[in-house]
């Protein structure tokens, strides 16, 4: 790499701006969780309360975790799997515009996945 500042800049740019728009949908779901409002899709059949709790986790806690670039590939991994659920399941039926948000945080939260946080993080690599 020429610049590896400069990588290291666009990882952390690549890693917290996403997180940061995953929370404004996580933290939402996180106050119906704490108000007992726990009607969500259940699109596994483990349970409407089961699964807001865990796409609690994957949209509001991993995306912390990720801005602070701590165990940052872990932490990516239930928020693709989350979007990618949201994508092809929950949209699975409909146009390609309303599952363009959760295709574009996939990719993103892979991505972040394969190349991990970078320099500017907890983690540190």
């Amino acid at each position: 790499m020429k610049n590896n500042a400069l990588v290291h800049l666009g990882l952390a740019i690549l890693r917290i701006v996403p997180s940061v728009f995953m929370i404004t949908h996580g933290y939402p779901k996180l106050l119906n969780l704490i108000n007992g409002n726990t009607e969500f899709a259940n699109p596994f059949g483990i349970g409407q309360a089961p699964t807001l709790f865990l796409t609690v986790i994957a949209e509001f806690l991993c995306p912390v975790l990720m801005i602070i670039g701590f165990k940052t590939r872990w932490a990516a991994i239930p928020t693709a799997f989350t979007m990618f659920v949201a994508a092809f399941v929950i949209h699975g039926a409909d146009p390609f515009g309303t599952k363009e948000k959760a295709l574009l945080f996939f990719v993103v939260f892979l991505v972040v996945f394969l190349l991990g946080p970078g320099k500017y993080s907890v983690d540190k690599r």
